[in-house]
């Protein structure tokens, strides 16, 4: 083949390596991205609490299993999962605590008195910090956390009836 056949064939190859990874990608799961965190502990922090005084650690939620759900008030996709928290939360399977992440403390506050507030305690993470070093990705998210401190699952988006039965539950099951 001659030199200019085969400088007029590179952008081809390339537009079509191009084609590929695309496709390629467009067909993933984004719910199922990846923790560097399953079976490891759960990375040490030291927050305040959103509706007391107190100081939350890991080692005071350390020795019960227990849902992490990261959530804020500017979160859409919280607002569809709430009903679902609440849910688990009533049927006191293990405590949901709540992660509120890079929040404003009053918008929190008003939406948890407008759509009700289902968890044992929330955590707040307004600078994002703790969700940082839990590899989060944004709201909502969910971490299943043994009570060894050792997360054993992460749900990446909303809560629903599926992922409940078919992931979360037989976890509480099996590390319980």
């Amino acid at each position: 083949m001659s030199k200019t056949v085969i400088k007029a064939l590179i952008p081809l190859v390339i537009f079509i390596g191009l084609i590929v990874l695309l496709y390629n990608g467009l067909g993933k799961n984004t719910r199922l991205l990846p923790s560097a965190l399953i079976d490891k502990p759960v990375p040490n922090f030291s927050v305040p609490a959103l509706l007391s005084d107190k100081t939350i650690t890991n080692d005071t939620l350390k020795g019960q299993m227990y849902l992490l759900n990261v959530w804020a008030s500017w979160c859409p996709n919280c607002r569809i999962e709430h009903p679902m928290v609440t849910e688990f939360a009533r049927q006191n399977i293990i405590p949901v605590y709540g992660l509120n992440y890079k929040d404003e403390e009053a918008n929190a506050k008003q939406w948890l008195k407008q759509f009700g507030n289902p968890y044992t305690d929330i955590l707040v993470d307004k600078d994002g910090r703790v969700g940082i070093d839990f590899g989060v990705y944004g709201a909502p998210e969910t971490f299943l956390i043994d009570k060894n401190g050792i997360v054993r699952h992460k749900i990446v988006g909303e809560l629903n009836p599926q992922n409940i039965q078919n992931e979360i539950l037989p976890l509480i099951k099996k590390y319980q």
